[in-house]
């Protein structure tokens, strides 16, 4: 696998894992009473408990797309 191709596949990598983060912000944002109630259904969590575990949630993903796929993107770049 060349540079270039590395280059591209974090590129995609970060463009789709930035597009997944932005539509479960949206959906928990906007859709929290419903997705609430099937979680605490599905995962036996009580609906007051789950808004500080989306939150972290989020943040970890943030930080793992930001480390994983934004990082080295932003790294080949420089290089080549």
């Amino acid at each position: 696998m060349s540079i270039d191709q590395l280059t591209q596949f974090f590129g995609w990598c970060t463009a789709i894992n930035m597009g997944v983060l932005v539509v479960s912000t949206i959906a928990l944002v906007f859709l929290t009473g419903p997705v609430s109630k099937i979680h605490s259904r599905v995962m036996g969590v009580q609906e007051s408990e789950l808004p500080p575990l989306y939150f972290q949630y989020l943040g970890h993903y943030k930080i793992a797309v930001l480390v994983f796929n934004l990082v080295p993107y932003i790294a080949l770049k420089l290089v080549t």
